[in-house]
């Protein structure tokens, strides 16, 4: 069995940590006799916390609206002349490569001390078709991690599709799905399919459901309905893989173009922000708490939005890690990734602005979640 990455958590240190503290902040008033009794105390205390020391293996999964990653090939009419060399934007072979030298670079860049080689697991969106995502698994800087792909075509107007990557070495595809978003009152209406891969991660059940709901187009009031109806649809897939397998586990993510508080989130999923609220069977929205403080991945008008979310299921909570567990969640926004100056200071730097080539990496920062599970 690979081991994504190991971490202890080591019982030994914590307590030194406080015996230390104890003495710098007492020592006027601690008496030597004091002194070698607290030496010894401590002795003890370290010796049975360091027998109960943990080790884990950790998982990241992550999410990333990759911003139009397009070839330079002119396959869908009007939108895609857009990116090709005659286009608005010249989108040429440089261009291209560009993009995916920096997108491949913000995957190698999640790499820690928790996960050396990056997530296991990265869901995609907004990108055209399969060929974009093999030249991008292949650039130098991810290379090694051997990504595979999973991908349908989807019916989206503007010829965007939602993928997901994965590292074969601790994810293990079982089977997968494409499910189409159809409104009856709205029979013209088409968007992104929603993507379902379930495998085993750290020799575990889980399956993911990848996103891109419809935009905000004509305004967040009047859109509304159209993400939640994808936010059923989300839902349904969502219980039906849990009444097949109750014990597996169920990741939703994607580009929600909605934030964790919005009725299609909130309501219809009913992912919860605190994971007390969250029921059996239900879900916990591991963004919400990092919106509350004011953090997105999106900013618009001077205000953050976080459309980007991983909402989980009831049964990767808890403490009992001898399954996978939820450990944190964060916003993948480093400082690479931002404006360094002017107006947009400190939004993401995107791949064009303005009719600019900006050479950046996305109009969204990526988000990412860390599973752990106790290592044999």
């Amino acid at each position: 069995m690979y081991l994504y990455e190991t971490v202890y958590f080591n019982g030994f240190e914590i307590v030194f940590g406080f015996f230390y503290s104890f003495l710098r902040n007492h020592r006027k008033k601690v008496q030597m006799k004091k002194v070698v009794f607290l030496l010894f105390v401590f002795l003890y205390v370290a010796n049975v916390a360091h027998a109960q020391d943990k080790k884990v293996s950790v998982y990241g999964v992550a999410f990333y609206n990759l911003e139009n990653l397009f070839d330079t090939i002119n396959n869908n009419g009007k939108y895609d002349l857009e990116f090709s060399p005659k286009g608005a934007r010249q989108w040429n072979s440089q261009k291209y490569y560009s993009k995916l030298d920096n997108t491949a670079y913000v995957f190698s860049q999640m790499m820690s001390k928790y996960m050396p080689t990056g997530p296991a697991v990265i869901g995609v969106s907004e990108l055209e078709n399969r060929s974009v995502q093999v030249d991008l698994v292949a650039r130098e800087s991810i290379r090694k991690n051997d990504y595979q792909i999973v991908h349908y075509d989807s019916p989206d107007k503007r010829g965007v599709d939602v993928a997901l990557l994965y590292n074969p070495r601790f994810f293990t595809v079982l089977n997968t799905a494409s499910h189409r978003l159809v409104i009856p009152e709205k029979p013209d209406f088409l968007t992104r399919d929603q993507l379902v891969v379930t495998g085993l991660l750290g020799g575990d059940k889980i399956s993911f459901i990848v996103n891109h709901w419809p935009s905000r187009l004509g305004g967040e009031e009047k859109s509304s309905p159209l993400r939640e109806a994808a936010a059923a649809l989300t839902k349904h897939i969502a219980d039906s893989l849990l009444r097949v397998d109750p014990n597996a586990g169920v990741v939703i993510m994607g580009d929600l173009n909605d934030d964790p508080n919005n009725k299609s989130v909130k309501d219809v999923i009913g992912a919860k922000k605190n994971i007390d609220d969250v029921p059996k069977g239900g879900f916990y929205n591991t963004m919400w708490s990092i919106f509350d403080k004011g953090i997105g991945t999106l900013a618009y008008k001077g205000n953050w939005n976080l459309f980007d979310q991983i909402i989980i299921s009831a049964n990767l909570l808890g403490k009992d890690r001898r399954t996978l567990k939820f450990w944190k969640a964060e916003v993948f926004n480093k400082p690479f990734l931002m404006n360094e100056e002017g107006q947009y200071k400190g939004y993401p730097k995107r791949t064009y602005a303005g009719g600019v080539f900006l050479n950046g990496y996305s109009d969204h920062f990526p988000t990412l979640i860390y599973l752990v599970k106790d290592a044999k």
